[in-house]
């Protein structure tokens, strides 16, 4: 493995001002996204509250094991990611190493499942458009729901993809010796996004997955 000095941009004073100008940014970024997804979440709530019932009725129809075997994924991927980034602050790379290529194998795995449910939905005919089908609600409210449904997970996915490629980004790094103790800063940035994008899936599980079921059953 390769060692370098680790790089202090001409613009900040010290690392450590470096890396909280790093995370603030960071943070910025994220509030952003809070407001993308804080309002796609809000949205859904108002249809919901209109077709409770219909609402219900389509959540139902998602597949709630493969759903909360993500969960659990998406959980433990972001345990690996704590675990990274205290290895970069202890300037351990070879554990670092490992636990950014647990984290992706992990998101990798999410995908797999969440490309296998699409697949399902799909042959059941509950993708929205003229072929959709799903007995016991009104069609349009239904389709809404599933408009919602694919709308926030599939940008999540897209978060998530973006997510894995950020985490190979710091493999690299880590790997050019580019990663030290008084530089880890890019891989405590990486795990905030890493564990914004699980945070966000913890608010679309039981709002797509769980609601639904609880009312209809309750």
């Amino acid at each position: 493995m390769r060692s370098s000095a680790p790089a202090l941009a001409e613009q900040f004073d010290s690392f450590e001002h470096q890396r909280e100008s790093s995370v603030l940014g960071m943070w910025v970024f994220l509030g952003a996204e809070m407001i993308f997804f804080g309002g796609a979440i809000l949205g859904f709530v108002e249809f919901r509250h209109a077709y409770v019932a219909d609402f219900n009725a389509a959540s139902n129809h998602t597949k709630i094991v493969l759903g909360t075997v993500n969960t659990a994924v998406l959980l433990t991927s972001s345990l690996f990611m704590a675990l990274a980034v205290h290895a970069a602050q202890e300037g351990k790379n070879r554990r670092l190493l490992g636990f950014l290529a647990a984290t992706m194998l992990l998101g990798t795995a999410f995908l797999a499942v969440k490309f296998a449910e699409y697949y399902l939905e799909v042959v059941e005919g509950l993708v929205p458009g003229p072929r959709f089908r799903m007995d016991g609600a009104d069609s349009r409210h239904a389709q809404l729901f599933f408009v919602c449904y694919f709308t926030m997970t599939g940008v999540h996915a897209l978060h998530l993809i973006i997510g894995i490629a950020l985490l190979g980004f710091l493999g690299l790094r880590t790997l050019g010796g580019k990663v030290t103790p008084q530089n880890h800063n890019v891989v405590e940035v990486g795990g905030l996004y890493w564990h914004f994008v699980d945070i966000v899936w913890i608010f679309l599980f039981p709002l797509l997955y769980l609601l639904g079921r609880h009312a209809g059953h309750g």
